[in-house]
């Protein structure tokens, strides 16, 4: 790559160009990694105790695996079993066991639904799981954002990657300007994802009061695609930087060989 890219620019801008690619390939797996995983918020419930937590437990989580899909059966699961939530997945922690929660120290699983496509799009409301509550349509665009911004995102970098690879076989810079911006655009997308979701998150908590003695914190999911975006945005100024220096040294060496 250093000897193809030597043959256009000298080392210092083959050098960003390659430490360009590394960072926007490292920032594309860890938002692809974030994406596909559940990690993003998580809450912690206290243990169960008493026979009618159990049945009340037992009957939400058939509802979760089983039942129709509703904001309101789902958060209640979440809140109540340990859950976990990202975008395209929402799972919880129970015991593999068949007598639930009898057995001290029983194996504890991780059972997960996705969110479908169609489900993406379903309106959030006022109250969740009251449909005449009227429609929120603030948690309803957030929510909906938070799920196509990450896939604008990756589709910017992929559009990038396949000019610079055309780019490389013509042996050219000149696309390079744009390549940066597509990059820029992408690490806006991957923040405005993750703000997107922190919003949505804390206005469900505001029309969903959680239970006594539930706490909710941050996931690692949601922290890759956090640091997925400044790698994103480092790429662009580094390919930014090295299109206009390359454009200005052209310049200046086209005016000398003219005089």
């Amino acid at each position: 790559l250093f000897r193809l890219l030597g043959t256009m620019v000298d080392n210092r801008y083959a050098t960003a160009l390659v430490i360009a690619g590394v960072l926007s390939v490292l920032a594309t797996v860890y938002l692809s990694v974030a994406v596909g995983t559940q990690h993003w918020y998580q809450y912690s419930s206290p243990a169960v105790r008493g026979e009618a937590n159990v049945s009340e437990l037992r009957s939400l989580y058939e509802e979760f695996m089983d039942g129709e899909f509703d904001e309101k059966t789902y958060s209640d699961t979440l809140f109540r079993l340990n859950g976990t939530v990202g975008i395209w997945w929402r799972c919880v922690l129970v015991p593999s066991a068949a007598h639930w929660y009898k057995e001290p120290g029983a194996k504890m699983v991780l059972e997960c639904r996705s969110f479908t496509p169609p489900q993406q799009f379903i309106p959030k409301y006022k109250e969740p799981g009251n449909h005449n509550s009227g429609e929120d349509m603030l948690r309803t665009y957030l929510w909906r954002s938070q799920f196509l911004l990450p896939l604008v995102s990756l589709g910017l970098v992929v559009l990038a990657g396949l000019t610079g690879f055309g780019a490389c076989l013509c042996r050219s810079l000149t696309p390079t300007l744009g390549i940066g911006v597509l990059h820029l655009l992408a690490g806006l997308c991957t923040l405005a994802t993750v703000c997107c979701y922190l919003a949505g998150m804390d206005l469900l908590h505001r029309v969903s009061m959680l239970p006594d003695k539930v706490d909710g914190s941050l996931g690692w999911s949601l922290y890759l695609a956090l640091i997925s975006s400044p790698l994103h945005m480092m790429a662009a100024a580094l390919l930014v930087w090295a299109a206009r220096s390359h454009s200005q040294n052209y310049y200046r060496m086209t005016a000398y060989r003219v005089a």
